[in-house]
């Protein structure tokens, strides 16, 4: 049986713990190890995990306290790394039989950063094909499920890593977000998820260095860690061209105080529709900065569902252009949803795919007009609760009785417009589902995201929740 309290305790504190002898590093990574092992069946939310090395690596980070060494700000912490991000020597198959076998020669800078800071990677999480889908379900490794009700979804595509961190068996994971893959999980797990400003933590494992949407971001249960994992894992290097310079100073952890800041809510983008407790849990968190200090202006942004479409036809593009080469070999083994997804990218001319630089454009100077007096933008992170397992993803989008545009996720505007965004959660929905606050801030002010949602964490605490698994 898995010790609870060490199960949820976060990354920041399991540090400061080992590194005063309070408790050793061994028994914190077999504790983790046996939270996998107890919750692992029921979600599926590890592909892989490394019990054996992972305790020799807890044995070596024991011996380097007794010996008085100098320590990583997470030596001795269990992680995990989502199973699209390369690990050298162990397999990475971005969920698809067609990388079933592959194993990198080297490891991501994500992951030789975090692993640089003590950190000790046990498993690697479930994704969807290509990190394609808002769902983790894929041929190669089934269904990940949610912690909180397993008949639903974690979110995707880093569903596997939220689901690993919201059941206690990491505190903090990797994850990565090009459309939402970070905070959508981060939304219907209940827990903490960033999307870092586009170059802010290099991501230079892709074929090519000229994509901005795809960003590394952490997945965990506290401000501070999402801050820690930020300045852990920053920039600039060289091998990623959209590299930020400087390096921010990042406070671990980060002030509170929003005293005097104005921050802008839109609860629906002016065209979503929305579940009610999504909207009643957004609308509370903005009373809560209200008496707070903060000033809240609701804004009209002014968007229409174009920005979706131009969103989707460039991760169609993006998804034929990388690995649509496998389409006709593999066909019969790939997720239905990432074959129609590259046979659209494929069929997309160049100029049309060009032209959605200008909705994007459009959008953008919609919002600067907001920026320009409200320092951050508060909104949902998902339109509504965790769905089904089985939802239809492609086929729910749609327009309702209303005229208002039905879809899950709220998040890869953020992506198309290069801004910080953190989701932290918000409540929880009659189902007892959690939903969640999306912060974002304008462009390289990933500070001001973080400032925000530790406030928020003060004013309305999540930690006490856990899921009943």
């Amino acid at each position: 049986m898995s010790d609870l309290e060490l199960c949820y305790t976060p990354a920041l504190e399991l540090a400061r713990l080992i590194a005063a002898k309070t408790i050793s590093p061994v028994e914190v990574v077999k504790n983790s190890l046996a939270r996998i092992e107890e919750v692992n069946g029921k979600l599926n939310c590890f592909c892989f995990t490394y019990p054996d090395e992972a305790i020799e690596k807890a044995k070596a980070a024991e011996a380097a306290v007794l010996a008085g060494e100098s320590l990583g700000p997470l030596h001795g912490v269990p992680i995990a790394i989502k199973d699209l991000t390369p690990t050298k020597g162990k397999r990475t198959t971005f969920g698809s039989y067609i990388y079933e076998n592959y194993v990198p020669d080297e490891d991501a800078l994500v992951v030789q950063n975090l692993l640089g800071a003590g950190a000790i990677m046990v498993g690697k999480t479930t994704t969807p094909e290509f990190a394609f889908s808002s769902l983790t379900d894929t041929p190669l490794w089934g269904i990940t499920r949610n912690p909180w009700n397993t008949e639903r979804t974690p979110g995707g595509s880093s569903g596997g890593s939220a689901a690993a961190v919201a059941a206690g068996a990491v505190p903090l994971a990797e994850g990565s977000d090009a459309g939402g893959s970070v905070r959508i999980p981060a939304a219907h797990s209940g827990c903490v998820g960033l999307k870092p400003s586009s170059g802010r933590i290099p991501f230079e494992f892709l074929p090519t260095q000229y994509d901005f949407m795809l960003c590394h971001g952490p997945l965990c249960r506290t401000i501070a860690d999402a801050a820690l994992f930020l300045d852990i894992c920053q920039g600039p290097d060289e091998r990623d061209l959209n590299t930020l310079i400087p390096a921010l100073e990042v406070p671990v952890p980060p002030p509170s105080g929003i005293k005097g800041m104005r921050l802008a809510l839109s609860v629906d983008y002016g065209y979503y529709a929305i579940d009610p407790d999504v909207e009643a849990n957004t609308r509370a968190a903005a009373e809560a900065f209200k008496e707070a200090g903060a000033e809240v202006e609701e804004v009209e942004l002014g968007w229409t569902a174009d920005f979706n479409y131009a969103w989707w036809s460039y991760w169609n593009v993006f998804e034929a252009a990388l690995f649509g080469e496998h389409l006709e070999k593999w066909r019969e083994k790939m997720h239905p949803s990432i074959v129609s997804a590259m046979e659209d990218g494929l069929k997309m001319s160049a100029v049309d795919f060009y032209k959605t630089q200008l909705i994007y454009t459009e959008a953008w100077n919609k919002l600067r007009e907001v920026f320009e007096r409200c320092d951050a933008l508060l909104c949902p992170t998902e339109a509504i609760p965790a769905p089904p397992v089985e939802y239809d993803e492609l086929g729910s989008i749609g327009v309702d009785e209303d005229g208002k545009f039905v879809n899950m996720d709220m998040t890869m505007q953020f992506n198309a417009l290069k801004l910080p965004a953190l989701s932290v959660p918000s409540g929880f929905s009659k189902e007892g589902l959690p939903t969640g606050l999306q912060i974002v801030g304008k462009r390289t002010d990933d500070l001001t995201v973080l400032r925000i949602g530790a406030a928020f964490e003060t004013l309305r605490p999540w930690a006490q929740y856990r899921p009943p698994l």
